[in-house]
């Protein structure tokens, strides 16, 4: 990655392209090397520019965001997808998620956690702002659920216990150790290395080193992935 961080923003709302590049050009460390108005041209653009991060909203022409995100993870894999939309629903969040994004943010969002999600997807991280991880953690509750009870998740609703409790973590991923499903359920809660090393009372080092161990048992390559599978899906990259 450059010493700016070259972003690709695609929208099919050209007062929403115009105010994201006047917003991010205004950051030092951040440089918009193009911007497209449907998901093919986003691709397109994202494979002749190889940026560091593509903005991606998801109710576009031609292709929709999801599509795109999945053609630019398969095709431009040095691009971290940040999805930037006015959606939060669980079809659209798992669909961003499957598709590979390694972050989801609602247009609701200030300049500031913008510039931090930005920051760090193109450092390697996955980021969720705050309704989003409500969604997640709503659903993986009930997928939980469901597979404990065979009930689906609709005759759940209202009944949803804790999603990231030690016990439905332990029936859901058995081959998990203690350690590891406390780091898990607080990587499912959106919490960071620093916080998680915090709230366990551990070093940063021990932390990276449970989660790999997790990541690894999981078969998951990133915190994106993770949560993906949580829901019982898989974000392929």
């Amino acid at each position: 990655m450059s010493a700016r961080i070259r972003i690709v923003l695609a929208d099919d709302q050209a007062i929403i392209r115009d105010g994201l590049e006047t917003v991010l050009g205004l950051v030092d460390d951040f440089e918009v090397v193009g911007t497209a108005a449907d998901g093919a041209e986003a691709v397109a653009l994202v494979a002749a520019t190889r940026p560091d991060v593509a903005l991606m909203d998801l109710r576009m022409p031609v292709l929709d965001g999801a599509a795109a995100t999945r053609r630019v993870t398969a095709e431009t894999p040095g691009t971290a997808v940040l999805v930037l939309t006015t959606f939060a629903d669980d079809a659209d969040i798992v669909a961003a998620l499957r598709a590979g994004a390694r972050g989801y943010l609602t247009k609701d969002a200030g300049r500031a956690e913008l510039a931090a999600a930005i920051r760090a997807v193109a450092a390697g991280q996955s980021t969720f702002s705050a309704p989003v991880r409500d969604v997640l953690l709503g659903r993986i509750g009930a997928a939980g659920a469901a597979g404990a009870t065979g009930a689906s998740a609709a005759e759940l609703s209202g009944s949803v216990p804790d999603p990231v409790s030690e016990k439905a973590l332990a029936e859901r991923f058995p081959a998990l150790t203690g350690r590891e499903r406390e780091v898990y359920a607080l990587v499912l809660q959106g919490r960071s290395n620093a916080e998680i090393a915090a709230a366990l009372f551990v070093g940063i080092a021990t932390v990276k080193t449970h989660i790999n161990a997790l990541f690894a048992k999981l078969g998951v390559r990133d915190r994106a992935q993770a949560i993906a599978h949580g829901l019982g899906t898989t974000a392929e990259r």
